[in-house]
């Protein structure tokens, strides 16, 4: 088999497979199996079939056909099996569009127009041999029990000793993902080897699972419109191939170049047609696992006084009270001083709520034997619900309620993973390479403006990390005239000495709307100190015409305007909230003509002010540092913001 055929036969199988042994469980893994048996079972024998038959016609050019296959393919084809600009050279001169008619400035990144999975090790069993003092060890790792993650949850790998297969040549482990807290618990694994007379250091077990660990991670995504990006991409090949340089083309040469060319819209037809089914299932909605309800005991007995009564008596006497309980006190809402039995006073109009507990929320996780008699005290339940909290997967969970939801919300804040140079403490990746970060955004925001209303606004915190790519992605999504203002807020300060720069204080919000249409109430913040009445410059920033003020032209200060047009200087004048002050002597003149300065006789140097009333109030701005980072009190990560 020559070289680019090899090449070009293990990329296609990389591209179905993934570049790995397919092992463990999940919802992408099951789905790398279908498309395993998709290429070995239909698409491979096709395709050989087409390509024997071509080289029955041109056995000659049988090392070019792949050479060609392979250079068009790798190019755009991922060890994860994902479809974008991989492998982009300069003298591959690949091209794509980078501005149009309407803006001359666009975000283009690699993985533009591709659905975001995840990021992901996909585990391989290997053996691995560690040497220690000149004494080597063997270790085997089994990765076919592993449950890959759903979505880009933060999970820990763990691993368990085979007690079965373990021997003193060999040593056994499976591997998992964590789960509810769990760990590789390296005494008890420590001390079964002992038992079995097999001497290894937790030093030696460090180094096995480092290096078992340092399996590459990768990023998998599905694209929108396989077939016409790798279409346009082969047409622009071909272009390239025939008109580079001057040449004279003949019969047989150009044949062969159409019979390239079939190969590679076969391959293309079959690739884009599995993408599309992906593309199906990442769309179609997702079923709701379980659902519970969130209700304070006012409002359950404000629908029916004597039946809500009756269901917190039920309630307050379940067997699964005391979880509820807990849970209030660990969200800070009730002290150790709770007494149940104070909840329901008695008075002479009959049963009424305890005013310190009548706002205790209900939440019906613990009661689900109660849960239909507490809903059906609502009529209609979905208008008198406050709000949804979503467990889920956050793609997932936006398009599964667009159809409930669609151009019926009024504000969206998002606060998404900032794309930080190392992971960090939370729960979920941060460290993203910038493509993948965009992606991940670009998908949520779109259907983000989809959920919004016309008169709807969109609020998206950011770091410098991200800022520059986040700024143009909301102008594409939403419309650059639809940018409404850039925030800045206050971050935890962390003063290191030892970096090099300033310290970082502030994030950005940026604020866009839906449309022209949206609704903006101004806000406003008490002043810590009162202004009182006072008189202030008419003029502003920027060249201005001259204006008669009490009945004289003048003209406004070099490079400045005057603030206010005629017709309002002429009612200022009769309300006496406008006057000339002479900038040599201080003469103040509040009415009638000017016809200079009565004390020095200046005309001309004078400077104009206005009437400030009193104010308790400052009209908030775009700055607003003056409010901490982060709400502190919280036990909660990561720390909800304050703005």
């Amino acid at each position: 088999m020559n070289s680019f055929k090899e090449k070009f036969f293990n990329l296609l199988l990389g591209m179905f497979v993934g570049d790995t042994k397919i092992e463990g469980k999940g919802g992408f893994v099951n789905l790398l199996k279908i498309k395993k048996k998709y290429f070995e079972n239909e698409f491979k024998l096709k395709l050989q079939e087409k390509i024997e038959e071509i080289l029955k016609i041109y056995p000659e050019f049988e090392s070019e056909l792949f050479e060609k296959l392979y250079t068009f393919f790798s190019r755009y084809f991922s060890e994860s099996g994902s479809i974008y600009f991989v492998n982009t050279p300069s003298y591959h001169q690949i091209y794509e569009k980078i501005y149009t008619d309407k803006e001359d400035v666009i975000l283009f990144w690699k993985t533009r127009d591709l659905y975001y999975i995840k990021t992901d090790r996909i585990f391989k069993s290997l053996e691995i041999k560690i040497e220690e003092n000149g004494r080597e060890c063997k270790f085997c790792f089994d990765a076919s029990k592993l449950e890959y993650k759903k979505a880009n949850e933060k999970r820990e790998v763990i691993y368990e000793l085979d007690e079965e297969r373990t021997t003193k040549e060999k040593i056994y482990f499976y591997v998992y993902y964590s789960e509810r807290g769990k760990t590789t618990k390296i005494d008890e694994i420590l001390k079964k080897l002992k038992k079995k007379e097999i001497k290894i250091t937790e030093d030696i077990l460090e180094k096995a699972f480092k290096r078992f660990e340092q399996q590459s991670e990768v990023d998998y995504f599905i694209h929108k419109n396989a077939k016409a990006f790798l279409t346009e991409q082969l047409k622009l090949y071909i272009y390239n191939y025939l008109f580079k340089e001057r040449q004279d083309w003949t019969k047989e040469r150009l044949d062969q170049i159409y019979k390239f060319q079939e190969i590679a819209e076969l391959i293309i037809d079959f690739v884009s047609k599995f993408e599309d089914e992906l593309v199906k299932i990442w769309n179609k909605p997702r079923f709701v696992f379980n659902s519970n309800y969130v209700i304070t005991l006012d409002r359950i007995v404000k629908q029916n006084k004597e039946k809500g009564f009756e269901i917190i008596e039920k309630i307050l006497n379940h067997k699964n009270f005391n979880e509820q309980v807990k849970e209030w006190k660990e969200l800070g809402i009730i002290d150790e001083n709770f007494d149940k039995n104070k909840i329901i006073q008695t008075s002479l109009t009959g049963k009424e709520l305890n005013k310190k507990y009548q706002f205790l929320p209900i939440d019906t996780k613990y009661f689900k034997d109660l849960e239909i008699e507490i809903l059906s005290l609502f009529d209609d339940l979905d208008n008198q619900l406050d709000g949804w909290l979503i467990k889920s997967e956050n793609y997932q969970a936006l398009n599964t309620i667009l159809p409930k939801f669609k151009e019926k919300i009024q504000t969206i804040y998002i606060d998404p993973p900032f794309n930080k140079e190392q992971d960090a403490d939370y729960l979920y990746n941060v460290k993203y390479k910038d493509s993948t970060w965009i992606t991940l955004l670009e998908n949520r925001l779109r259907l983000a403006r989809d959920l919004l209303k016309d008169t709807g606004s969109i609020f998206v915190r950011c770091d410098y990390n991200g800022n520059m790519y986040v700024r143009l992605l909301m102008n594409e999504i939403f419309g650059e005239e639809n940018f409404r203002n850039e925030i800045s807020v206050s971050r935890i300060s962390k003063q290191d000495p030892k970096v090099k720069r300033f310290n970082t204080a502030i994030d950005s919000l940026y604020f866009y709307s839906r449309s022209e249409k949206f609704l903006f109430n101004l806000l406003f913040k008490n002043l810590v100190k009162a202004k009182s009445e006072r008189w202030h410059a008419m003029d502003s920033q920027g060249q201005g015409q001259p204006l008669y003020i009490f009945g004289y032209l003048f003209e406004p200060p070099k490079g400045r305007h005057w603030t206010y047009g005629q017709e309002k200087i002429k009612q200022m004048e009769e309300e006496g909230k406008i006057r000339l002050k002479c900038k040599k002597c201080g003469y103040i003149h509040t009415s009638g003509i000017w016809k200079g300065c009565p004390q020095c006789q200046n005309k001309n140097e004078i400077k104009v002010e206005y009437l400030l009333t009193p104010t308790e109030v400052k009209q908030i701005d775009s700055n607003w540092t003056d409010i901490p980072g982060s709400s502190p009190g919280w036990d909660f990560n990561p720390v909800p913001n304050s703005e």
